[in-house]
């Protein structure tokens, strides 16, 4: 069995897989090294690996390597793509397991990779398999924080998915300014994309997806496992 870890920057997300075979996902907020414990004895891990891009207590890379063959995201693994990124270290380990996805996935597609969570990335794929590069911008909720950390009267808001164009007072008017201005972002840059790459695959995934989909303009593909999938995908090539 093994288990794929993604520590991101709110929450430390989890899943078994059967070879290639998704068995099932957990999310962690806290008490990572009991969970973690427990899920290896459980469900008898053998292998694992972790992407991470937030923090994560050394004694839970100690237990991985104990209990389990541990294996580290790093730009050293064998990928299933050629990486064209000129600074190939500060690669984040989320959008190298992205790609290895979409490699893995549609080999000879154009793919692009819209992964909105704490930021939102842009990953590119040729018809060749090679990674050309993207974009980062900030997600929704870092967004909502900046104002408010940035400014000296604007509130935080917390978002509840409901927001519109005119905001009639200060809290509606972030609303709108923050989500409406997401949403265009992320349809202006598909489109300029889809301008220059004829034949293009877009594939949405990352926490905010789901309230998103509904809301991006283009014909897209939404998988929200699509990093998990591609952590997967590097731990059985490289084990």
């Amino acid at each position: 069995m093994n288990l794929v870890l993604d520590v991101g920057n709110s929450l430390l997300k989890i899943a078994l897989f059967e070879k290639s075979e998704l068995i099932q996902k957990f999310k962690f907020s806290e008490n990572y090294k009991r969970n973690i414990e427990d899920i290896i004895s459980k469900y008898k891990v053998t292998h694992s690996i972790i992407s991470n891009v937030g923090r994560i207590d050394d004694t839970i890379i100690n237990i991985l390597k104990e209990s389990t063959n541990l294996l580290l995201v790093s730009n050293q693994l064998k990928i299933p793509f050629k990486n064209l990124y000129k600074s190939k270290n500060t690669l984040g380990q989320d959008r190298l397991a992205l790609v290895s996805a979409a490699a893995f996935n549609f080999p000879k597609e154009n793919v692009l990779i819209v992964d909105v969570g704490s930021c939102i990335t842009y990953d590119f794929k040729n018809n060749n398999n090679e990674y050309l590069g993207g974009g980062i911008s900030p997600g929704i909720s870092m967004r909502f924080k900046s104002l408010n950390t940035f400014t000296s009267n604007l509130p935080l808001i917390d978002f509840d998915s409901i927001y519109q164009l005119i905001g009639n007072n200060t809290k509606n008017s972030i609303t709108s300014g923050v989500v409406n201005g997401t949403i265009s972002e992320i349809n202006g840059i598909i489109q300029q994309y889809r301008e220059e790459f004829k034949n293009i695959r877009i594939i949405l995934t990352g926490g905010d997806s789901n309230f998103l989909l509904k809301r991006i303009k283009n014909t897209i593909f939404a998988d929200r496992n699509f990093l998990l999938i591609g952590l997967n995908k590097l731990l059985e090539d490289n084990s």
